[in-house]
């Protein structure tokens, strides 16, 4: 089971880089099963013309990311501590497993503590491929920790805590304790329009919208990716 564990991290880790170049068109179409050491066993997903409907892939794409997901992590679903593992990966010089738990939740919509690949699948179509509102709402569902519908101070301070934790003093060798309180400061008095203390989706949006430092500061996923 460990060893099984530990190549679905591995694979995962490939894959993930691997869909950055498909993506950004770096990644020739005729190399891709070199890239990703696929076999040539032909997975194919239930529904996927569903899921072209659902997303922005085309259905090549998505067989080439579904034969990577099987491929790499059989039983088909990543649980929580392997999606820590691969974002570790990315960020060595912090701690990035609060971050990491947060996106994971974002991606498990069903709350079942696994993410298969449609969850997967969707969730990256929309970071990497969705108008900006669809950007700016998947951002807001990540910040609201608590499924409420509303960002209260307490939830963007978690988010804001998470992500200076994952970048570590590596990349802020001058952090002060009380920098990312002052960031949720400065967002909420940006955001929060009639001062009741929530940030409510249309209240968040329209700030990142008139404001381009907010916008670049809201997108952190999208640029990780």
């Amino acid at each position: 089971m460990a060893g099984c564990t530990c190549r679905c991290r591995q694979g995962l880790l490939k894959l993930i880089q691997s869909v950055q170049r498909l993506v950004s068109g770096s990644l020739a179409k005729d190399k891709i099963d070199d890239e990703l050491e696929m076999t040539t066993v032909c997975y194919r997903p239930e529904g996927l013309d569903q899921l072209e409907a659902q997303t922005n892939f085309s259905k090549q794409e998505l067989q080439i990311l579904y034969r990577g997901f099987k491929n790499e992590c059989p039983t088909g679903v990543v649980d929580e501590d392997t999606f820590k593992h691969i974002y570790a990966q990315f960020f060595p010089h912090g701690d990035a497993s609060m971050y990491a738990h947060y996106l994971f939740n974002a991606f498990d919509t069903t709350n079942n503590g696994s993410i298969k690949f449609k969850d997967f699948v969707v969730g990256l179509s929309t970071l990497l491929r969705g108008t900006m509102r669809e950007k700016l709402e998947w951002t807001f569902y990540l910040y609201d920790i608590n499924r409420d519908g509303y960002i209260n101070r307490e939830e963007m301070t978690e988010i804001v805590r998470a992500i200076y934790d994952m970048m570590g003093k590596y990349t802020y060798p001058a952090l002060k304790g009380d920098v990312p309180q002052q960031h949720v400061d400065a967002f909420f008095q940006k955001m929060d329009k009639n001062k009741d203390g929530m940030v409510t989706l249309e209240e968040f949006i329209i700030a990142c919208q008139e404001d381009e430092t907010m916008m670049r500061s809201m997108q952190l996923f999208e640029n990780m990716m």
